[in-house]
């Protein structure tokens, strides 16, 4: 532990931090304290709780006093090993969890610990399908050695069970924390919980859950109502808030440029001016005009963009590490960012991207000083919590792989970095910080930063939820009808030849849905309404309709599959096979729909002879059937908007400036514009 007046003295270098300075409570007005273990005081009438066990009321326990003196109390009270230790964020599991079940769609029979009292886990499995590095991989610890022994604060969770189960375990865990030494709180982090989506992965979402289902990021940039968009982020925060997940990593504020990306589908879009609203009415819907004890943190990602990839590669991998701007466009990327910063992002991820074609040193972002500190932190102004992306240190060190773990961390700590993902061991960090020549100004800094997020969540107050309350609230009926109105404002019509659409009452129709799915032999599926509330009739074969509703979904390898192979748009490419298709659209007037989660090029299904057939163009990015009924037989008119422009052809591609929007790649670039969609009215 440092001494104490060397402590107080740095304490007066943590001005710059720019959380509010403003008093946590009402000076008279009693909160509610949520305890477990800890005692509480009682002094001049009030009640406080004694997190340290001291049985004396001290500074950072006192709510009347604002957070900033709360913070430098506390910080004089932590040793080293507890300042390192809350400066890593982990991904924690359930005690019978089994890591292959973190990408499944909701599966009651993961249960959380009784006592949260599970073996380490750490694994060196290669995770991103690799060639392994002579390093540990993603490591996560048990909750007990991570609280008490790596004194760690900060978690991710991302198993997918039920409301109530989420709850019990947020629950538990905090009070682990509050018996442990200073009694310092936990924050719970998580990937987005509340979208349809196709690649839903560790570290890009968990997909389908108990929460309100919501289309895709793309979807919700579709509807073209940003009203709609804030009420969506307010009613997500209800919903994890009363899980008691209290930070999100999310959202996606790079840009869809690079039409081959694979991470595409966790954006809003193409045109930097509309991600830039979309982002600023997320972070408000979330946290509010200001952080509160009602928010929910947002971690805006991935600065400063990474959607300009060379060959549309990802930098997870080795092969993906460079991102390019041939077409000199790196400040556009910076415009959703600018708008995070405003609306008061609580933090700021960095990605594992090289950047080429620009002024700024050739190493990953988060080991660039000139990205980190000069842009984000003096020039753009951001006072916030900079948290790495998983693993930049063991997993992702591209531009520094030959320089030690120790020598890492001091690059990353001194270019800005201020919470570490990807392990749950401190022990390299201490070390860096012990005997790698490290100013201590830079421990302090983040720890600072990390504590007044949590003073200003309210958490040294009531970190706990109310179990039984989760269940109503998160996925109520109220939530899931305007998640559902949502589902049908983000469908896009493009074409309606003849107008076609709606169909006609009476009509007979055969829908089919087409999508490569694991371990499954058909990727066909024909859909049969338990209880027809249509006006037309659903029938088992092409040759018994008036029309066919074929609804594509196409997909290139996930993202954890890659294996740096050429990307490619076309339908042949990504998992659909051509020929049958236009030999089904063939067969009868056809209406169109494609799930779009990249730009795809359909070219080899959408052409001069196929287009004799088909009468009608339908864009989802993650939705319903019933809702894409709704749009087809006129029960919805549709209103949504293309969120990037689609490409003519593979070529196009190939020639494309992966920097450049597609709006601005010229006239014989486009099939689908941006912002290109119609109506029946």
């Amino acid at each position: 532990m440092l001494p104490k007046t060397i402590a107080l003295a740095l304490l007066s270098l943590l001005s710059i931090a720019g959380f509010s300075q403003s008093p946590s409570n009402k000076k008279n007005t009693q909160p509610i304290l949520g305890h477990r273990t800890t005692a509480l005081l009682t002094v001049e009438g009030f009640q406080f709780k004694d997190l340290n066990k001291n049985g004396k009321l001290d500074k950072y326990e006192d709510w009347r006093l604002s957070n900033d003196e709360r913070t430098k109390d506390l910080l004089t009270k932590m040793s080293l090993e507890e300042k390192v230790g809350f400066m890593l964020i982990s991904t924690s599991r359930l005690k019978s969890e089994r890591s292959a079940q973190l990408n499944a769609q909701t599966d009651n029979s993961i249960k959380p610990s009784s006592d949260l009292n599970e073996e380490d886990q750490v694994s060196n499995t290669n995770m991103f399908n690799r060639k392994p590095l002579p390093v540990p991989m993603m490591s996560s610890v048990g909750a007990t050695k991570g609280i008490t022994q790596f004194h760690l604060r900060h978690f991710i969770f991302r198993a997918n069970v039920s409301a109530r189960l989420t709850a019990e375990w947020t629950n538990k865990l905090q009070a682990l924390a509050e018996s442990d030494g200073l009694g310092i709180p936990a924050i719970i982090a998580s990937n987005p919980r509340n979208h349809i989506t196709k690649d839903a992965s560790i570290g890009l979402s968990v997909g389908a859950t108990v929460f309100s289902n919501w289309p895709g990021e793309l979807g919700l940039s579709a509807m073209r109502d940003l009203k709609l968009v804030r009420e969506f982020a307010d009613i997500a925060r209800q919903e994890w808030a009363a899980v008691g997940l209290r930070k999100g990593y999310m959202y996606m504020a790079d840009l869809s440029t690079e039409p081959r990306w694979q991470r595409i589908e966790g954006t809003f879009g193409e045109n930097a001016e509309w991600v830039a609203k979309m982002i600023t009415e997320i972070v408000l819907g979330f946290q509010g005009t200001k952080l509160s004890s009602s928010s929910v943190a947002m971690t805006t990602k991935h600065f400063p963009g990474g959607g300009a990839g060379v060959g549309g590669q990802d930098p997870h991998f080795d092969w993906g590490k460079y991102e390019h701007f041939p077409g000199k466009m790196f400040q556009n990327n910076l415009i959703p960012f600018k708008a995070a910063i405003k609306a008061g992002t609580s933090a700021i991820m960095p990605y594992y991207s090289i950047p080429q074609d620009t002024k700024y040193q050739k190493v990953a972002y988060a080991y660039n000083k000139e990205v980190i500190k000069d842009l984000l932190r003096d020039s753009l102004g951001f006072k916030g919590i900079i948290n790495s992306d998983t693993g930049p240190i063991e997993m992702m060190p591209w531009g520094v792989e030959d320089i030690t773990i120790v020598e890492r961390y001091k690059k990353a700590l001194e270019a800005g970095v201020n919470l570490f993902s990807g392990t749950g061991d401190p022990a390299k960090l201490l070390e860096t910080v012990k005997f790698g020549s490290v100013d201590l100004k830079l421990i302090d800094n983040s720890v600072y930063r990390l504590l007044m997020e949590k003073f200003t969540l309210g958490l040294f107050e009531n970190p706990y939820v109310d179990e039984a309350a989760a269940e109503k609230i998160v996925g109520n009926p109220k939530f899931q009808a305007r998640a559902d109105l949502a589902m049908r404002k983000s469908i896009v019509l493009l074409r309606n030849e003849t107008k076609s659409l709606p169909l006609k009452p009476t009509t007979k129709i055969y829908f089919e849905s087409y999508f490569q799915r694991r371990g499954a032999a058909n990727p066909s599926v024909v859909y049969q309404p338990k209880n027809n509330n249509y006006n037309v009739e659903f029938v088992k074969t092409p040759e018994e309709a008036d029309y066919i509703l074929l609804w594509l979904t196409p997909g290139a390898k996930a993202l954890f599959q890659s294996d740096g192979s050429p990307l490619y748009l076309s339908m042949s490419k990504n998992a659909i096979d051509v020929n049958y298709v236009n030999t089904l659209s063939a067969k009868k007037p056809t209406i169109l729909a494609i799930n779009y989660t990249n730009p795809w090029v359909i070219d080899e299904i959408y052409n001069n002879e196929t287009k004799k057939n088909i009468k009608a163009v339908i864009a989802t990015f993650g939705t319903t059937n019933e809702a894409l009924l709704d749009i087809v037989l006129g029960k919805f008119n549709p209103t949504g908007k293309m969120p990037f422009t689609t490409p003519v052809s593979e070529v196009v591609v190939e020639k494309q400036l992966s920097d450049v929007p597609g709006y601005l790649k010229g006239k014989d670039y486009a099939l689908f514009k941006f912002d290109e969609g119609i109506s029946y009215k």
